[in-house]
């Protein structure tokens, strides 16, 4: 059962668990096919996208009307996008950007930090904000700017900081399910453009641990 955050007659917001695809793709396990079979709607259309092992807040047009306006919104960055990360090592500043040139391997399904433009080299920008720190492992706050793949994952293992659990990037705990959560989607309702806002916490050890000591730390609930 997906957990569903909010639905009307022109989307769907829910969170998208691990091992779900964005899109659908024939039988393959993909929220789309699961918003299908839950809520017994004919069309869903995506319109941006998480990591098959990344779980985290969606939003999801049910009609071509509300799906034009997400992706405009998208497109245009006005759509507001934060994840959780629990990154290995610690950033050198509390705050900052990181921007990167990205080259995407598709063969490889792997993206590269590269040190020119060149054909298929696409600009990647992010905030973040250091939350805690405990051992060698930090939980941070990123607000995304641009919308690559494996962005985050990229940009923090190019440092030094691979995501915990990231394999694919250099982490060394030998899973391949990094600890990355879109916790918040903001955007405005496509034909009420009332802005609206959802957030969900993560799950699991590594997130709980964290986020209890900045919870802990700074006598605070949610974040």
């Amino acid at each position: 059962m997906l957990d569903i955050l909010y639905r009307d007659k022109d989307i769907v917001v829910c969170v998208k668990p691990v091992g779900y695809l964005s899109e659908e793709d024939g039988n393959k396990r993909s929220v789309p096919k699961a918003i299908k079979e839950e809520l017994g709607v004919k069309e869903v259309f995506t319109v941006h996208r998480l990591d098959k092992n990344v779980s985290g807040v969606m939003v999801f047009a049910l009609n071509g009307k509300a799906a034009s306006s997400l992706a405009r919104q998208i497109q245009e960055k006005t759509a507001q996008k934060e994840y959780l990360a629990v990154i290995n090592g610690m950033p050198e500043t509390p705050s900052g950007n990181m921007f990167d040139l990205l080259f995407r391997d598709a063969s490889k399904n792997k993206t590269y930090v590269v040190d020119r433009e060149r054909k298929g080299v696409r600009d990647a920008s992010l905030d973040y904000e250091l939350l805690c720190h405990k051992d060698s492992r930090s939980l941070v706050r990123i607000e995304l700017h641009t919308g690559r793949t494996h962005q985050i994952r990229v940009q923090f293992a190019s440092r030094g900081m691979s995501l915990v659990g990231d394999g694919r990037y250099g982490s060394r705990d030998g899973k391949d399910e990094p600890a990355l959560f879109s916790y918040k989607l903001g955007f405005d309702h496509p034909k009420t453009h009332k802005r609206m806002i959802f957030t969900a916490m993560p799950q699991g050890e590594i997130f709980a641990e964290m986020l209890s000591l900045w919870q802990n730390d700074n006598n605070q609930g949610d974040i």
